[in-house]
């Protein structure tokens, strides 16, 4: 049986300045030319970090409206990505869900899942830990130097506040499932 780990989800950053130095196409090709097979892993061709993965670059630190496509028709039109699908997205009657092997992360617990405002979902990690000793503010640098990013926009009339993630088969695929608002329900606050 595949093992399972449920990963907490964060709503809201306290650092308001992360992401506030967007990854260049020509930064981005420096990088990928540098001898890292840890980055190159991660940011590389069919992951789901990859610039590319859209078929065109897109930074991904800037959020992608992800379901408004159909997985295989935005994967197919992509000549960058391998032949096999390592993303997959799809609806279901009460969920958005969202299936994706992870290349290159050894360390599962470095992945931080964040929901923004109700309106974005946030994927995350670091390649390498910082030492206790140095501030944790790479989200606010150049952060490729240090990890990784997806940022997603959710779509509406989602339960945001019930958002799951949870690691899959030893930690190898992250699945994110994102509930909707059931039609008919009072999702109004109520009063004491």
């Amino acid at each position: 049986m595949a093992s399972s780990k449920q990963l907490d989800i964060r709503f809201e950053d306290p650092n308001p300045r992360k992401w506030c130095h967007p990854l260049k196409e020509d930064v981005f090709a420096a990088l990928m030319s540098q001898e890292n097979s840890t980055v190159q892993k991660i940011l590389g061709a069919g992951s789901f970090f990859d610039p590319l993965l859209f078929g065109k670059f897109f930074d991904p630190s800037d959020a992608f409206p992800l379901w408004e496509f159909e997985a295989d028709s935005l994967m197919l039109s992509n000549p960058h990505s391998s032949n096999k699908n390592n993303v997959d997205w799809f609806q279901t009657d009460s969920d958005y869900v969202l299936i994706t092997q992870l290349h290159g992360i050894d360390n599962s617990n470095s992945i931080e899942v964040c929901v923004e405002n109700g309106k974005v979902i946030e994927i995350s990690g670091q390649y390498w830990r910082q030492p206790r000793d140095q501030p944790s503010e790479w989200k606010s640098s150049q952060w490729w130097d240090h990890g990784y990013v997806r940022r997603l926009e959710l779509p509406e009339k989602t339960d945001w506040k019930k958002v799951e993630a949870r690691l899959m088969n030893n930690d190898t695929f992250l699945e994110i499932r994102v509930p909707k608002l059931l039609p008919n329900l009072d999702y109004s606050p109520k009063e004491n």
